[in-house]
Order: C-alpha cells, then sequence, then structure tokens
C-alpha cells in the first residue's frame, strides 16, 4: 500500500519546465484514457514494468515453496521475505536523494542489472542443488538494496515521461500492468514449480530484469542530463530538505503511516497463507488460486481508477483500502481455497483502486524537485514496520494459532485502514482536474 505521483494542473511550484519526449499535443491527450501509451518514453517504460512485476509476482510463490523444499518453517520464509525488505527500507532514503540528483532512468536501469544478478545467481543454486537458507538470505538483501534505489525513482520517471494532464490514466495503467501480473506471475509460478521446480521460476523472474534493462536502455527523457535544483548539495541536506517536505503535509505522514501498520499486519497473511493453503485448503495449488485471485481483483480495481476522477481522492482511496483487510479476515474463518479466492480478489480490488488515486494526489502536491526524496519517505515509511510482522507471524502463530493469527491481523488492519479518516486534512484534501 502507498506509491508516489501527481497529476492536476501544473504551477510554478512544480519544477517542471520541460515537456516530455514525444508529448501529444492538448487535443491527443483528451482523447482516451489509453492514449498516453502513445508517448514513447512511457511505453518503453510500461513495458519494463511490466516485465519486472510479472517476475515479482512468479518468483514470490516460488521462493515461498523453495524454502519449504529445503525443510523451512514459517518463521525461516519470514526471515527471508524480511531479509529483502529491511534493505529495501534502510536504503530508500538513499535511493531518494540519488533519484533526485542523478538521472532517474540510469539509477533504474543500475538497479535492473544488480537484481538480475541477484536472481539470477539465486536460480542456479536453487537448479544445482546447492542453495541454503543462508544463500537465499543474502541473495535477497542484495536483491532488497538494489530495489531501494529503484523505486523512489519511479515516481519521477513517470513525472518526466507524461504531461500532467495524462497522469493519473498513466498510474492506473501502470496499476493495471501491476494487478495483471498478479494473475500471471502466481499462474506461471504454479505451474513451473508444478512441473519443472521453482529453480526455473526464479530464473525467469531474473529475465523479466534483462528485459526492463533493456527498454530503460532504450527510453530518451528530455533534458535528462539536466541536474534539477537540489541534486548538487550534501546528501544530509537533501533528506532533512525532504523530511521537511514530507512533514509539512498531515495528509501525507498520516497516511504513510496508516500504510505501515497495514503493510505488517497483511505480512502476517503472507507469511501464513502458504502454509495454510499447505496444510489444510488441498496444497500449494491452492495458494496459487489465492493470489491469481487477488491479481485478477487488481486488475478491476485499476480499471475502476483509470477512469474515475474524484475530486476527494483520499477520502475514496482510503475507504478502498479498507476491503485489503479482507484476505486475511476470510482466510481466518474459512476452510476451503474458494472463498479465500474470493477474499483475495475484493482486496485486490481495493488495493488497486487506492493506489493510483494515491501516486496521482502526491504528484499533484509535491514540487518536481522534491518528489522522489518525499517518494522515498513515503516507501521507506510504507515498508518500516513490514520486517516486524514478516518476522513474528511464525512465532505467534506458533503461540495464538494461525487463523487467531490471522483474525487479530485483519480486525487490526482494518481498524486501521479507516483512522486517518479521522482527520480533516485527508477528509478534505483534493487534487484539482
Amino acid at each position: 500500500m502507498a506509491g508516489t505521483q501527481r497529476s492536476g494542473r501544473d504551477t510554478g511550484t512544480t519544477g517542471e519546465s520541460r515537456p516530455a519526449t514525444g508529448e501529444l499535443s492538448e487535443g491527443a491527450e483528451r482523447t482516451g484514457a489509453f492514449g498516453v501509451l502513445r508517448l514513447r518514453p512511457f511505453r518503453l517504460f510500461f513495458v519494463a514494468q511490466a516485465c519486472s512485476s510479472l517476475g515479482d509476482f512468479l518468483v514470490a510463490p516460488a521462493l515461498a515453496f523453495a524454502v519449504l523444499d529445503l525443510g523451512g518453517s514459517a518463521g525461516d520464509l519470514g526471515l527471508i521475505l524480511a531479509a529483502r525488505v529491511v534493505p529495501l527500507t534502510l536504503f530508500m532514503l538513499v535511493g531518494g536523494v540519488l533519484a533526485d540528483r542523478l538521472p532517474r532512468r540510469k539509477v533504474m536501469l543500475g538497479s535492473d542489472l544488480a537484481r538480475l544478478l541477484s536472481q539470477g545467481v539465486t536460480a542456479v543454486l536453487v537448479l544445482g542443488g546447492e542453495a541454503s537458507l543462508w544463500h537465499l538470505v543474502v541473495l535477497q538483501a542484495v536483491h532488497g538494496t538494489a530495489g531501494a534505489l529503484f523505486t523512489p525513482a519511479v515516481t519521477g520517471l513517470v513525472q518526466e515521461c507524461v504531461p500532467a494532464p495524462r497522469r493519473q490514466a498513466a498510474n492506473a495503467l501502470r496499476g493495471m500492468s501491476h494487478s495483471a501480473a498478479m494473475i500471471a506471475g502466481p499462474l506461471l509460478a504454479t505451474l513451473l514449480v508444478l512441473t519443472v521446480g521453482t529453480g526455473w521460476a526464479i530464473a525467469a523472474d531474473a529475465a523479466t530484469f534483462a528485459v526492463s534493462a533493456y527498454c530503460l536502455a532504450r527510453l530518451d527523457v528530455a533534458g535528462e542530463a539536466t541536474a534539477p535544483a537540489g541534486r548538487s548539495g550534501r546528501m544530509l541536506g537533501e533528506l532533512r530538505d525532504g523530511w521537511r517536505e514530507f512533514t509539512s503535509r498531515t495528509w501525507i505522514w498520516s497516511v504513510i503511516v496508516t500504510a505501515s501498520l497495514s503493510n505488517m499486519l497483511y505480512a502476517v497473511f503472507t507469511v501464513l497463507g502458504p502454509v495454510l493453503s499447505e496444510n489444510e485448503l488441498g496444497g500449494r495449488g491452492a495458494w496459487g488460486v489465492i493470489l491469481t485471485a487477488f491479481g485478477t481483483g487488481a486488475v478491476l480495481g485499476g480499471a475502476g481508477a483509470l477512469w474515475l476522477r474524484p475530486r476527494h481522492t483520499l477520502r475514496l482511496g482510503l475507504l478502498a483500502t479498507a476491503l485489503f483487510a479482507a484476505p486475511p479476515l476470510v482466510l481466518s474463518q474459512v476452510s476451503d481455497a474458494a472463498s479465500a479466492a474470493a477474499a483475495a480478489f475484493v482486496g485486490g480490488a481495493g488495493l488497486m483502486l487506492f493506489n493510483p488515486l494515491w501516486e496521482t494526489t502526491l504528484q499533484a502536491g509535491v514540487p518536481a524537485s522534491a518528489l522522489s526524496r518525499v517518494s522515498a519517505y513515503e516507501w521507506f515509511g510504507s515498508y518500516a514496520a513490514q520486517p516486524v510482522g514478516l518476522m513474528l507471524a511464525g512465532p505467534v502463530a506458533a503461540q495464538a494459532g494461525t487463523r487467531t493469527t490471522l483474525l487479530a491481523a485483519g480486525l487490526a488492519q482494518l481498524a486501521v485502514s479507516l483512522a486517518p479518516l479521522a482527520l480533516r486534512d485527508v477528509r478534505s484534501h483534493t487534487v484539482e482536474r
């Protein structure tokens, strides 16, 4: 939960001075929600992100079952997942400064190459039967570090590629491709795991980073060589400036606190879901069905964000995030994969309706010169508590029971998701169209 970007009317405070390469005419910008794909820079970026997302959702179940194949427990799986999230969180702020200081496309390209290497080595070790739990911990830590440099740059690069009137459409299309990957990734992963093994699924993930890197290498962004304001100062000073931008807006920090707690609680579902699926819902294929249903719902939510133009974006978005608590709540009560999949569908729809609305709202309210740093704080906050949920899910479930732990996490997540609506700055915040 949580993304970033901007839309709406540009003013002098945004720091934008040049149109994106291949910018459409004003008339063309208004010809349909999919017209943004006519922009070549965004089109290349879109393909890169779609491939990368496919790999991410393909490798998640494969990695979970690779851990179980090695004799690992739910606690071991939580540790390995946390090994990626911890450096992803710790280095996110560094990534934000670099993305405001260096060409964002090149930062993302270097990150893709590093992740290609880490996932490629992981695949070789798993395929060769040489992998151990500590190998997976180290390689996922490398993956997470590279991701920390990549993520804050995404917001600014979309802003560079897409003119303001098209940004919500661009954000929604990105969300829909991400959601489609939630469907295709688990399906392909399940097929590979059940036929040729987990190693080939991880190898396929590595290949997606190669495709992403190729697309980014071909992407031409106008003004990339021109360093915007704020890229030449000291890192600590730039972080302080970004922190001031972040904390001065109640509607930003309050939503990010919520996102952090919600992601921590949802991590319980991420860890316990595969274990419960294998033990009580009919096997590994059940988890693939649940993840696929989540992705299907997410496509629907993304489509809603593509067409909806609410003035009170945060109000609608936060109401939608309440649905994100459905998967752990329902899984705590049912013993069949179909009911769990239906809940996952609802949760995916709620999350992906929120994300593009949030990204567009952030783009509209933060100056371009500070956008990657604010995005870094946003992502840092969103991920900060997630390792806690990942590492505690197994031990808590061992003491309290798997279903009780899921129920408690789901109820808490529901309450946390709605809490920011108590703040006037959140309820009344608007985006001008």
